[in-house]
């Protein structure tokens, strides 16, 4: 590979912490939105309603602009870039734009023609109550465009990121946050049901990210002319390999939807806490797991498609690397402070201290599983950039199988034994889905010989477990207990919180340092 083409660790780190600094920004929108859903609308049958016409949207999404779209798309991209001329590349482009958008408008309408079936299906518990189920449908109706929008932002975003532009895509969320928090604040006042805003605010957030794009595509001559080219031979290498990422990103979804059919079962509330709880887990993982996989996967795909299998080994033995140094002490920090994280976000209006028990369970069962969470956004581009999205699935369905099992028994026995918060044992299933699903990940690329581990792994653990050691001693002196964070006003709240999430960080960071960890020893072989 050539100078200019070669990939250093400081690059790397350097486009990853901008796409960071980009979804930073992001999810602490996010965290207001939730706040002002929390304070506005609490975690009652409203609240549920909402969530639930907004998680199939967002189930879909995850199945067409996520992980399947990355799969078939950026790699096929990465190699159009590497070994065809500019005019084939964008012959490519324009007809997987006008294929992708066809099949989207008709899965769209589908889904708003048949939203009171989609709704029977994923929370059966709202049949009992009439109204909820019709407000559910209702909303539906207007969040599941959101599903075409968000699809095409993506496509948009995975063509700029093949040319290096990352931060557009990832600040691109930050719009729906925006007008999400608008629409609670200013609109909902004014209608006779309010929550209705929140769907009204989807559909416009979706759009809106979506013309948000179109300027940077056309900036660097990039903006596809749509063709309904459905045998084009990129476009069918895509699907083929989109198709079995389909198949296996359902099989998370799936966790997903089987999570809120036994949460709509279970007491009323429970679908909120679970929601509120996966936000801020998904606060750090979004930061940095979601980070190093947007950043790495255009890099691996470019790797492999020059056959450089050294430098693909290395950059993804980087990204290992530092998702063991983020997203261990983040899932002990999240662990420890998870009673005045919540109390301190959520607490107050609508949002009860019941409302905060039951999420403070959901969020330390969850943060268990936040070190498996991370590892499977780094391990699973590797698969994809090889063009292997066939063994991904076969794992999911391990873990499909293993959350289903331990998820609904557990819940059940939970909620038949007076268990005051049974849906905290479908955020521990997940959890332990989730880590099992990152193990067998690492395996697959162990036994295909992509990983091959540099000296210095076990220096690099013991390392981590004494710093969080010191940073758990650090918060444990620090802690106060959950009647102060009730009675403590705001400011006081929100001054102690940072001030223990400093402190734990620089006692986790200081003594990293004191134990001899340099940046160096994250440089790549080839740096």
């Amino acid at each position: 590979m050539d100078g200019k083409k070669r990939i250093s660790g400081l690059k790397l780190a350097l486009k990853t912490s901008v796409v960071s600094g980009m979804t930073l920004l992001s999810r602490i929108l996010g965290l207001v939105r939730d706040i002002v859903f929390a304070r506005y609308f609490g975690a009652g049958l409203l609240m549920d309603a909402f969530l639930v016409a907004q998680r199939i949207p967002n189930m879909l999404r995850r199945f067409f602009a996520e992980g399947a779209f990355s799969a078939g798309f950026v790699p096929v991209m990465a190699r159009y870039k590497e070994q065809h001329t500019q005019d084939e590349t964008r012959e490519y482009l324009d007809a997987m734009a006008g294929t992708f958008a066809v099949i989207l408008f008709v899965v769209t309408l589908i889904g708003v023609v048949g939203a009171p079936l989609l709704v029977l299906v994923v929370a059966p518990g709202f049949v009992s109550d009439g109204g909820d189920f019709d407000l559910a449908a209702l909303m539906l109706r207007f969040t599941f465009p959101y599903l075409f929008f968000v699809s095409l932002t993506a496509f948009a975003g995975g063509i700029l990121n093949t040319h290096g532009r990352f931060s557009v895509p990832a600040f691109t969320p930050v719009i729906l946050n925006v007008v999400l928090i608008a629409a609670a604040v200013w609109v909902a006042p004014l209608l006779d049901q309010p929550i209705m805003a929140l769907a009204y605010a989807v559909f416009v957030a979706g759009l809106a990210q979506l013309l948000f794009q179109l300027p940077f595509l056309a900036r660097i001559h990039a903006l596809p002319r749509p063709k309904w080219r459905p045998r084009h031979d990129g476009v069918r290498r895509a699907f083929k390999l989109m198709l079995p990422a389909i198949f296996g990103s359902s099989v998370a979804q799936i966790n997903v939807l089987l999570s809120g059919i036994i949460a709509s079962l279970l007491p009323v509330g429970s679908i909120s806490y679970l929601y509120y709880s996966d936000r801020l887990m998904e606060f750090p993982l979004g930061l940095f797991g979601i980070a190093l996989a947007t950043v790495t996967l255009p890099y691996l795909s470019r790797l492999w498609a020059n056959e450089n299998r050294r430098e693909f080994a290395e950059t993804l033995e980087w990204s290992m690397r530092i998702a063991v140094l983020i997203a261990v002490p983040a899932a002990v920090g999240l662990i420890i402070l998870a009673g005045p994280l919540i109390i301190t976000l959520f607490h107050g209006g609508e949002f009860d201290a019941r409302s905060v028990d039951m999420t403070v369970l959901a969020l330390q069962a969850y943060a268990v599983g936040l070190v498996g969470f991370s590892f499977v956004k780094v391990l699973a581009p590797a698969f994809f950039a090889r063009e292997d999205t066939r063994t991904p699935v076969r794992i999911g369905i391990i873990a499909l199988l293993a959350n289903l099992a331990l998820g609904s028994s557990s819940a059940w026995y939970l909620s038949s034994s007076g268990f005051a918060g049974p849906h905290a044992a479908l955020a521990a299933a997940t959890s332990f889905a989730a880590v099992l699903n990152a193990v067998l990940l690492y395996l697959g690329l162990r036994k295909a010989d992509v990983i091959r581990h540099a000296p210095g792994w076990g220096g690099l653990l013991v390392r981590v477990t004494v710093a969080n050691a010191a940073m758990i001693a650090v918060l444990l002196q620090l802690h106060r207990a959950a009647a102060w964070w009730m009675a403590a006003g705001i400011a006081d709240r929100i001054v102690w919180l940072a001030f223990s999430v400093a402190a734990g960080a620089g006692a986790y960071f200081v003594m990293l340092v004191v134990l001899g960890l340099r940046p160096a020893q994250f440089r790549m072989r080839h740096d």
